[in-house]
């Protein structure tokens, strides 16, 4: 990653690059409820990680989510050919307006993939920017969220996962990210 900031006690990790070429135990996709990839970050990961990751999400479509992934929850798969040993997919919100729990489910895509990589034992985790692009979850709102959600974590769980990672796109994403910090 560049242009790397600190937070949370140096815990997490915040820069830009692609997340396909992060070396953490587990990669999170922003995935679409359908699981089977997409653009941006979905695509990108389902790519790189090859037909190991389809395949599984495809399993998973079968047997557990045959209506597809619920908002805010996170399940895990094989991260194929990544640098990662996992990939946990989480759907984020369609922004709305705000009113329509936006916020809670935000958290909850977060606060999710979290614990699923704590219960696989993982000890490094990286996150895109959940539903800032297409979804249009406002970037600064989405940072108070997850500067919140990453804060309570590591208060309620001070052994859990050594690092978190925080990998955007493009060097304007994370300006974006540490102004909204800077409401928070």
């Amino acid at each position: 990653m560049d242009g790397t900031i600190e937070l949370c006690a140096g815990r997490v990790r915040a820069g830009t690059g692609s997340i396909t070429d992060e070396r953490v135990d587990a990669i999170v996709n922003a995935a679409n409820s359908g699981l089977l990839g997409g653009g941006g970050v979905d695509g990108a990961i389902h790519a790189a990680g090859g037909l190991a990751v389809t395949d599984a999400c495809r399993a998973l479509r079968r047997a557990e989510y045959p209506d597809g992934l619920p908002t805010g929850q996170a399940v895990a798969t094989t991260a194929g050919n990544l640098q990662a040993r996992y990939v946990i997919h989480t759907v984020g919100p369609v922004w709305r307006g705000g009113e329509d729990g936006e916020d809670e489910l935000l958290a909850a895509a977060y606060t999710n993939s979290l614990a699923l990589a704590e219960s696989l034992g993982c000890s490094s985790i990286a996150f895109p920017a959940i539903s800032t692009g297409v979804y249009g979850f406002p970037p600064e709102r989405a940072a108070r969220i997850v500067l919140r959600v990453l804060e309570t974590f590591f208060a309620t769980r001070p052994r859990a996962l050594g690092e978190v990672r925080l990998v955007f796109w493009k060097s304007e994403h994370l300006a974006r990210f540490c102004a909204g910090m800077g409401d928070a």
